[in-house]
């Protein structure tokens, strides 16, 4: 695109979760009274809006965008979430929980888990989870905020959201119009291209509207209107890892007690979510079709339901991967029109929030220099590749027993996995790895719940007396215990502060 200078004009393309959280996003950062930003949707055209569930950074988000948490919560008909609870994963009638926060303090600068393992092989038979705060909680359905929870244990608590992806992409919208975006109705018939170098010049709709832009972005869902179909951009498929490549999804009647954290249960061939609301449950399965007929993945979801269901089962086709190139010219691809990672993790809305936050760090001005754009697609291909290793891990390390999980088990995993299996299968060692989501207190969960138990630990932890040790372990144990007895239930807490109308 010849000519320097800022970009002013954004179009983008579909509106749904990823839309209007970039639409959101970027009226907060950009100067609007020298820029416009169009959103292009239509009512005709129906969004995916599985991402019920998400991580503990969507809070840096709405913070940034300055939202009240109360009133996102009530507008969205949102719960809190502690953690994931998996269910069957290691093998049937078996369940962990994966929590959001630290495991206990770390001592000496070396990882509070290395700490427990050794009081482990010493008989110290206490489980990890005692020493998570947001687990704690999470058994006995409490929450309160951080700041309300006295001593250390408040830092210790992290926690992340439950929400209607709907209302989540209702409110945003009113937010980013309110800041001056223009939302557009109508179907987009045709994408133009400059003659000279390829880039998107404009959309046309189908009532003839032109919308020329400077800088576009796909979130059109897996269609990938814009990054695919005009720019053909290329897909990475990792089918062979991930082989789940269908879903159904269902909501029925709210359940009592109002659970704070996800369930994922597996079940044959794939697993089953549930997602606890203020106004009913969202329920799916996740299944391989080549091991699971739709029928009998019908049969399934619907056979394990815990309250009444409120529609039919709406299905999802997915191949499991990502575009080859995140940013291709002047498009940048969102949500499912960038790829797909099914929401074993809840990573769906992160990484839109992750492209999102990329390009604000990385804004071209109209010429949009290539070690820019370079840099975006590498930060964004590593991400997407560490998010894709610590999914396959749930799948690799099982005991199940039918054909499916079998397979899993016995499949070739990335070199990058395999070096982390290996370094925590030895001493209990993770490290960090640039722009990784997950922490070693994510890791260590998954691993150790799926029944990976280090043989050894960090030599240096003998370095600490054994008893000392125990007080601590048994002191910050009891202090958890004491923190969650005073919380509020969850019910409670979101009737209190946050009740949806």
């Amino acid at each position: 695109m010849s000519g320097a200078g800022p970009v002013r004009k954004v179009v983008i393309a579909g509106g749904g979760t990823a839309g209007w959280m970039a639409a959101a996003a970027l009226s907060k950062m950009l100067p609007m009274q020298e820029s416009s930003i169009t959103l292009v949707e239509s009512d005709e055209i129906g969004i995916v809006g599985v991402g019920e569930a998400t991580i503990p950074p969507i809070k840096t988000f709405n913070a940034m965008l300055g939202i009240d948490e109360n009133a996102f919560v009530a507008a969205t008909k949102g719960s809190f979430k502690l953690g994931i609870e998996f269910d069957g994963w290691q093998r049937e009638g078996e369940a962990y929980l994966h929590p959001f926060g630290p495991y206990g303090h770390d001592i000496n600068g070396i990882k509070f888990h290395h700490f427990w393992l050794k009081l482990q092989k010493l008989g110290f038979a206490v489980p990890l989870n005692e020493f998570n705060m947001s687990a704690v909680a999470a058994r006995h359905y409490r929450f309160d905020r951080p700041e309300h929870i006295p001593g250390p244990a408040g830092p210790a608590l992290d926690y992340a959201y439950h929400f209607d992806a709907g209302l989540y992409a209702n409110f945003l919208r009113s937010y980013a119009e309110e800041r001056g975006v223009v939302r557009r109705e109508g179907k987009i018939e045709q994408v133009q291209q400059d003659s000279t170098n390829g880039f998107i010049s404009a959309l046309v709709l189908d009532d003839g509207t032109h919308i020329e832009g400077e800088l576009f972005i796909d979130c059109t869902g897996f269609r990938a209107l814009l990054i695919e179909q005009c720019l053909q951009t290329g897909y990475e498929d990792w089918s062979h890892w991930l082989p789940c490549d269908r879903a159904l999804a269902v909501p029925t009647a709210r359940t009592e007690p109002l659970l704070p954290y996800t369930r994922s249960s597996a079940r044959a061939a794939g697993w089953q979510w549930r997602i606890p609301l203020q106004h009913r449950t969202g329920n799916g399965l996740v299944y391989c079709s080549s091991q699971l007929s739709d029928d009998a993945a019908a049969g399934i979801l619907m056979g394990h339901l815990d309250s009444e269901p409120l529609a039919e089962p709406r299905p999802l086709k997915f191949v499991t991967g990502r575009r080859k190139l995140a940013w291709n010219k002047n498009c940048v691809a969102l949500g499912l029109a960038g790829g797909f990672l099914e929401p074993l993790e809840s990573t769906s809305i992160h990484l839109i929030q992750a492209g999102i936050s990329k390009l604000l760090a990385l804004f071209p001005d109209k010429d949009f220099k290539a070690h820019e754009r370079d840099e975006y697609n590498r930060l964004t291909a590593s991400q997407w590749e560490h998010i894709r290793d610590f999914l396959i891990l749930h799948y690799k390390l099982n005991e199940r027993s039918e054909p499916f999980w079998r397979q899993c088990a016995a499949m070739e995993i990335p070199d990058s996995l395999r070096r982390k299996i290996d370094l925590f299968a030895g001493r209990g060692r993770l490290f960090r790895y640039e722009d990784e989501l997950f922490t070693d207190t994510n890791w260590t969960a998954v691993m150790i719940g799926q029944g990976l138990i280090p043989t050894g630990y960090d030599p240096l932890v003998d370095a600490v007396p054994e008893g000392p040790m125990k007080k601590l372990l048994a002191a910050m144990g009891q202090s958890f215990r004491q923190a969650a007895d005073n919380m509020p239930t969850h019910a409670d807490y979101i009737m209190r502060h946050c009740k949806g109308v």
